[in-house]
């Protein structure tokens, strides 16, 4: 392991390993970095960079000065995952769960995907004071950190409770009741889906009994589109410090649906089409299509036919698009089917199905577009039109009579 330091700030990050894409370990409360040591210890997958910070006012960081809101945090984390500069997946634990999925929120591109441990959920726990205030007065109190963590766990070695119980105890008192009030007053993002679309893997202690199954369940499943649960039996709060071979199995089977995910992508970029998009010129499409090929779309009133036509629309809807990735692939006979995520009109996800048909050369003659949602068609429909107004009939497209502004 080596150790990096953010710029000129006290954010440090340890580094283990070497590859393309990384997993970053965020800790939970009254925790430090090493609390990841034995899941990384026991993690398969092969070509991966492992990373571990502590968090401002924990661990190796009890000096940090300053407020220590879930923004701070969330600073924080987001500052290493930039420094980093590839790939990763970000795996929090407990307080944890919120910053890594609200540092992903805003880093789409390079957060391939969230590994949520017995999450606290974005929403906080909403406990009342009279429940809160032991939570608040932890440090310096070992013996109320050993019963607090005896109670909630269920697997934890005599050693392992003992370290916790220095790590925590070490920790200031303004430190412990300003995390502790992040936990709990969580964020106001919590109420509605998350920003992140990516694929989560949410991990319970079977015997965890401050993150039960109906937190989980009503606060943090709900929020994403395609969320996967495993439960770890013989274990409470800590599943990573009491179970950790069992949890590197779980991150093993999804960082390889993970990297399966990576590498198509990888590979789409390198294909005539693709490529097109990034170059965002008619020329770029080549001969990649037939003289008499047929684009339809769901942005179009009509088809539109003929290499010349489609190359002028195709180069002219790349323009519109901020950013895209072709995201998977699936091949039958002669058939293609790519499915994306853009955005466009600052910032506004749009996502689809792109299908292609090919001759027996290898040439496009069939272009089948598919967008969605539908504000972002009518819109996308509207602002195409408006770009190849006196170039391509403007019956094909939508106009301002939609009233979309």
């Amino acid at each position: 392991m080596k150790t990096d330091r953010v710029g000129q700030t006290d954010i440090r990050f340890r580094r283990g390993g070497a590859g393309e894409f990384a997993v970053v370990f965020v800790h939970g409360f009254l925790d430090d970095q090493y609390v990841w040591d034995g899941v990384i210890e026991d993690l398969a997958t092969p070509d991966v960079e492992t990373v571990t910070l502590d968090l401002a006012g924990c661990g190796d960081r009890t000096d940090a000065s300053g407020s220590f809101t879930l923004e701070r945090l969330v600073s924080d984390v987001g500052a290493v995952v930039d420094a980093l500069g590839k790939p990763m997946v970000l795996v929090g634990q407990s307080m944890a769960a919120p910053i890594v999925e609200m540092v992903a929120a805003t880093r789409a591109d390079r957060v391939l995907g969230l590994v949520l441990v017995t999450p606290i959920p974005l929403l906080g726990t909403q406990l009342p004071d009279e429940a809160m205030e032991p939570f608040r007065a932890l440090s310096g109190a070992p013996e109320a950190q050993r019963a607090m963590r005896g109670q909630l766990s269920a697997a934890l070695s005599d050693a392992d409770l003992d370290r916790l119980v220095v790590v925590g105890s070490r920790m200031h008192p303004d430190v412990v009741r300003d995390l502790a009030d992040c936990w709990n007053s969580g964020h106001p993002h919590g109420a509605n889906p998350s920003s992140f679309d990516g694929p989560v893997l949410v991990v319970r202690g079977g015997d965890d009994g401050f993150v039960t199954d109906e937190m989980v369940a009503k606060g943090v499943l709900p929020r994403f589109r395609s969320a996967q649960t495993a439960v770890i039996d013989r274990a409470g709060h800590w599943v990573h410090v009491e179970q950790p071979t069992e949890l590197a199995t779980q991150l093993d089977v999804f960082l390889g649906k993970i990297s399966t995910a990576a590498n198509t992508a990888q590979e789409l970029r390198g294909q005539k089409w693709t490529n097109a998009f990034e170059k965002k010129s008619a020329a770029a499409f080549g001969d990649a299509f037939a003289k008499d090929i047929v684009l339809e779309a769901s942005a179009l009133r009509q088809p539109i036919q003929g290499s010349g036509r489609v190359k002028q629309v195709m180069a002219t809807a790349s323009t519109i698009y901020e950013e895209l990735v072709f995201t998977h692939e699936a091949t039958h006979e002669r058939r293609n089917y790519l499915e994306w995520e853009a955005k466009a009109f600052d910032g506004v996800l749009l996502k689809g199905v792109t299908v292609l048909d090919k001759d027996e050369a290898g040439q496009i003659i069939h272009v089948a577009i598919h967008h969605r949602p539908l504000d972002g068609l009518l819109k996308f429909s509207t602002e195409l039109g408006q770009c190849l107004r006196g170039t391509i009939d403007s019956a094909h497209f939508l106009g301002d009579e939609t009233g979309f502004s």
